[in-house]
């Protein structure tokens, strides 16, 4: 049942984190690491400590999927899209044109940085 639909989960109250990671079609670190990352992500855990996610569990980490790897969200931009709620654009979200003196300032740097390095690299073959 790889990379499944809120509409196609199954039935269920609890599920364990080799099903969700299969429903979801990641890692079972994957879904940990998410977990840190996102905080209204929180499975309870049974007895023995193993995590129980909820139905609500899955289908956030579903969204969280779509947001990072098709959306192409990084993790801060897919934790505001997830508190905005909004489906926005990836692309509107981004902006990542610097001010033209900005700009200009930054290639003269590096500019300099890597013919610094040129010369570096070159006293080196001697």
């Amino acid at each position: 049942m790889n990379e499944a639909t809120t509409d196609s989960l199954p039935d269920k109250i609890y599920f364990k984190i080799g099903e969700v990671a299969e429903i979801v079609g990641v890692e079972p670190y994957v879904l940990r690491y998410w977990e840190t990352e996102f905080p209204a992500l929180k499975p309870s855990k049974s007895r023995s400590q193993q995590r129980m996610y909820r139905k609500r569990d899955v289908e956030l980490l579903l969204k969280i999927k779509k947001l990072l790897y098709e959306d192409m969200y990084t993790i801060a931009g897919a934790k505001r899209q997830l508190l905005r709620g909004g489906e926005k654009s990836p692309i509107a979200q981004m902006n990542l044109q610097l001010p033209e003196r900005r700009e200009s300032d930054l290639l003269k740097k590096m500019e300099k940085e890597l013919g610094e390095l040129l010369i570096f690299v070159e006293s080196t073959k001697a």
